[in-house]
């Protein structure tokens, strides 16, 4: 099904607002706070952090695999996976969110400069067919959960 124009526009909108949610929450707050756990099984603002730079890692990936290949089939790797196979975790939060930003700038670069065509660009992940729309949009959806958790969770320490 084609990608409307407006739909893509939006989709990059909400890409490049993620890190602007985060820094307007998070700024000016120490490295202990960012850290800081309600309990032992809850996720710190940094732990979200560590989570939403998988999921970049793998879906941005993807993205990028479904623009340089044709018809890719992939093989579904889970960011949860993916995260300890990674120092995210233990980084200071400044540090991880500059480099999350970073790679939110490289993304949304090459996601503006793809025609409306490329956006139903497509690989075949578990079975099922998605395209660098879907994946843009998941992300989308993904980080708007995550960035209403940590404005709750800083709001709350």
């Amino acid at each position: 099904m084609p990608v409307a124009p407006a739909e893509a526009e939006k989709l990059l909108h909400l890409l490049a607002a993620t890190p602007h949610r985060i820094a307007a929450v998070s700024g000016g707050l120490d490295n202990a706070r960012l850290h800081g756990k309600a309990d032992e099984k809850a996720w710190s603002a940094n732990d979200i952090l560590a989570h939403l730079r998988a999921c970049a890692d793998v879906w941005g990936k993807s993205i990028m695999t479904m623009l340089t290949e044709e018809q890719p089939t992939l093989r579904y790797v889970s960011p949860r996976t993916w995260i300890r196979k990674t120092n995210y975790l233990d980084l200071e939060f400044l540090a991880s969110f500059q480099a999350f930003t970073q790679q939110r700038d490289e993304l949304l670069k090459t996601l503006k400069s793809l025609t409306i065509e490329d956006w139903s660009r497509a690989a075949l992940i578990n079975g099922r067919e998605q395209t660098v729309f879907t994946y843009a949009q998941r992300m989308t959806q993904h980080e708007h959960e995550h960035c209403e958790q940590i404005e709750a969770l800083l709001k709350s320490i």
